[in-house]
């Protein structure tokens, strides 16, 4: 099923180990993103890993090839509402990932994730790859 797909920081990391099964489906899919977030999430990973001009490296040359959807004013509501109702049901999710599934809503994204903790966002879309 081809759709638009906002990748998770879980996700792309298996893309730059060279997992095949993420290779060949982001190959197929037209309408793929990732969030300012989950880049930061990854130049985190990088900076503190052993090989950190490598791992730079690769991170630049995947962003440099994929569309990169920021944080905006309508983020920012969706992310308060959604945080909101989260801790109203007792079922908060990490910060960064509040965030990544604000984007996924607004712009109307299927979230590919590994993290089952974002089953708590009842109206958000996921996959697994």
């Amino acid at each position: 099923m081809s759709g638009r797909y906002l990748l998770d920081s879980n996700v792309v990391i298996e893309l730059l180990r060279g997992d095949q099964a993420v290779q060949a489906r982001l190959a197929i899919e037209p309408e793929t993103f990732v969030n300012v977030v989950v880049l930061g999430e990854l130049y985190f990973g990088a900076r503190k890993s052993k090989n950190v001009d490598r791992n730079v490296e690769r991170i630049e040359e995947f962003a440099g090839n994929i569309s990169i959807l920021g944080c905006e004013h309508e983020t920012s509501r969706r992310y308060g509402a959604l945080k909101r109702d989260l801790a109203a049901h007792g079922r908060l999710i990490p910060e960064n990932d509040i965030w990544i599934a604000a984007t996924a809503l607004q712009h109307g994204l299927t979230l590919v994730t590994r993290d089952t903790h974002f089953e708590a966002v009842e109206e958000l879309d996921r996959e697994q790859w």
